[in-house]
């Protein structure tokens, strides 16, 4: 069945009265996800190819097969595991290559404009703690959360159902009154069957792909279509028409 708040890619403006609380990812809703897909597309291959002395293009094409098989886990994102899996510092290459680490368009604003809402929000995330503490490092957002949760803390992606259910021993929360934005179609979907009603699809994760609207969800490019349009400046003269 559709979703009540789809809208095929034109959002309309969201009913705010109706939402208490906020639960937003991280990788590619706020921040944007080039640093992400670049990192274990193209960097790690690189160093991974030079390590053991083959093609860059032979070495993606391995390092992807090996991603794929640990999809939708939590070694999906272990810094840990994949250090030991490559025998690479991940750590210190994801240091090298921080200064790509950037959010979104209007993330900050959005922000805002919930904290004047006055709603209660979380950061969901399925980072690794060493890489959150790294993005939170160059973006300092962390402190604009009344609280943080990894995947990781609650022991499941948020691929699966049994998360949610989990995050609500963590954090109060009524189904019905909680909007999520999320660039992954898996987790609306789990979170769907949880029962929170407000879904929202982020089109362009990465500010160097496609927008690409999703079919069963609510799409939007960047935050500011959430938000009302800015009221116009009363120190300004209203434009005449000629």
């Amino acid at each position: 069945m559709p979703h009540s708040n789809i809208s095929n890619g034109s959002p309309a403006a969201v009913d705010w009265s109706a939402i208490e609380t906020v639960l937003l990812d991280l990788d590619g809703t706020l921040l944007d996800k080039y640093f992400d897909d670049y990192f274990w597309e193209e960097y790690v291959p690189l160093v991974y190819a030079r390590k053991n002395g083959i093609t860059p293009a032979r070495s993606r094409s391995l390092l992807l097969q090996r991603y794929r098989t640990v999809e939708n886990t939590l070694h999906w994102t272990n810094l840990d595991f994949w250090s030991e899996q490559l025998e690479l510092d991940i750590v210190q290459l994801k240091l090298s290559v921080d200064h790509l680490i950037a959010l979104r368009p209007y993330a900050l604003d959005f922000l805002d404009f919930l904290e004047q809402l006055g709603k209660e929000m979380y950061l969901v995330t399925a980072a690794h703690p060493k890489t959150l503490q790294i993005k939170l490092d160059k973006v300092a957002i962390g402190h604009r959360f009344h609280r943080i949760i990894c995947t990781d803390d609650l022991g499941l992606p948020k691929e699966e159902p049994d998360f949610w259910y989990r995050l609500a021993r963590y954090v109060t929360f009524s189904p019905g009154q909680t909007l999520l934005a999320d660039d992954t179609a898996g987790v609306l979907d789990s979170a769907r069957r949880y029962g929170i009603e407000h879904l929202i699809f982020i089109a362009q994760p990465n500010s160097r792909s496609d927008i690409r609207h999703h079919h069963e969800y609510r799409s939007i490019a960047h935050f500011n279509e959430l938000m009302p349009p800015p009221l116009a400046d009363p120190a300004k003269p209203a434009a005449t028409s000629r």
